[in-house]
């Protein structure tokens, strides 16, 4: 191989080719490079910022659906609660009630009682007296005193 003057040729612009290469379109080509380079960082902190977001988000989520389902049974526990109080209150009113009305009835029976025999003592009081007063008129005999006691027994 021979060194000749074409080989010095594109030697010098080659040399030439490469500085101005290094000089003017090496830096362009470089900052773009760096600027996509800070993208695509800015853009990977950004997404690993939106999941740490996104995980938070989640996390107070799960909490506010545990708080309303803890906050949704307390409710129920306080509405059955409150249904079985009710309950006890209707049950115990109704016991009350109840013997209240029986306490009322047996008194009216006792005062249906009493109205009974006081009108059965009238009556035989009135059938003895009206006896009394048969068997005064008559003849006291023995078979006159036991025809009124048999019509007495009858009436009885």
């Amino acid at each position: 191989m021979d060194i000749n003057l074409t080989l010095i040729g594109q030697s010098i612009a080659m040399f030439v080719f490469v500085w101005f290469c290094m000089k003017f379109i090496w830096p362009v080509i470089l900052a773009a490079i760096e600027e996509r380079q800070e993208q695509i960082a800015a853009g990977l902190a950004a997404a690993e910022h939106g999941e740490q977001k996104l995980e938070q988000a989640k996390a107070e989520a799960d909490d506010i659906v545990s708080n309303a389902r803890t906050r949704a049974t307390s409710i129920l526990d306080q509405a059955n609660s409150l249904a079985n109080d009710i309950v006890a209150e209707g049950k115990s009113g109704g016991m009350k009630e109840r013997e209240r009305q029986l306490t009322a009835a047996k008194a009216d029976i006792e005062q249906e009682a009493n109205r009974a025999r006081e009108e059965l003592r009238e009556q035989v009081s009135a059938i003895a007296v009206a006896s009394a007063e048969k068997i005064l008129q008559r003849e006291i005999d023995a078979k006159t005193h036991q025809d009124i006691l048999g019509k007495l027994a009858q009436e009885l």
